[in-house]
């Protein structure tokens, strides 16, 4: 059996892709909303929980992407009482904003500690 690094299954029938949203673009400055659990939320407890979200920028004609951004969630309702005590629960999505004149292909990915790496794509 092989397993692929990053899993892609369709965010409509997932709960772990990253869906991407541009929010924004004046001149070229870009704003981007990337979101786990947009159609079908996904837990947050402590035992079943996103890690983070990173984003990067593959302009066209370019050999290599550009790493924007990583946005890590460490509050899963953990405290010093025990899993899912606190009221205090980071929700996955993450928003960032950069500059480019060029179009490109946005790639976001996702690690859910029980589940591994997610990756969703979209046009810029």
């Amino acid at each position: 059996m092989s397993a692929e690094l990053f899993r892609t299954e369709d965010w409509k029938k997932e709960k772990h892709v990253p869906v991407i949203e541009v929010v924004e673009r004046k001149g070229n400055l870009v704003t981007v909303r990337v979101t786990v659990g947009k159609e079908i939320p996904h837990p947050n407890t402590t035992e079943h929980h996103i890690r983070y979200i990173e984003l990067v920028f593959w302009p066209d004609g370019e050999p290599f992407p550009f790493r924007i951004g990583r946005a890590d969630f460490e509050a899963h309702g953990e405290s010093v009482k025990g899993p899912n005590t606190s009221s205090v629960y980071t929700e996955p999505v993450a928003t960032f904003t950069f500059k480019t004149d060029k179009p490109g292909r946005l790639v976001a990915f996702s690690y859910c500690n029980i589940h591994g790496l997610w990756k969703g794509e979209a046009k810029l």
